[in-house]
């Protein structure tokens, strides 16, 4: 078993180094090797928007496409701002309230801060 952190991604544990980078064979994923040391360090999880800057909780974020919401059949439509996110360790990384259509889970990957 090798002593590189898993795949931050998809939690896979067969991560190689390639010079600065560290690489999932699985789903492609690569990031900074010093960032995840840092990361496994401090230990705490840290959560990225879809190009990459830290969110923190307080955040205004922006969503980035048109999401459809399963049960009511309304659309949180592309560049919607969410203000005063929420972060929370599960499968939807954010809580919190859209004007509209009122509370919801958002993942990470489909925003981006403003």
């Amino acid at each position: 078993m090798s002593a590189l952190p898993p795949c931050p991604n998809c939690k896979s544990e067969f991560t190689y180094n390639d010079g600065a980078q560290l690489v999932c064979p699985e789903c492609g994923h690569e990031w900074s090797a010093t960032a995840a040391v840092e990361s496994v360090e401090e230990g705490a999880r840290v959560y990225r928007d879809s190009s990459g800057t830290v969110l923190q909780d307080g955040d205004t974020v922006s969503v980035i496409k048109d999401l459809k919401l399963k049960g009511s059949g309304g659309t949180v439509k592309m560049g919607t701002k969410v203000k005063n996110i929420r972060l929370v360790d599960s499968d939807h990384d954010i809580d919190c309230k859209i004007d509209g259509f009122g509370a919801m889970s958002l993942k990470t990957e489909f925003v981006k801060k403003v």
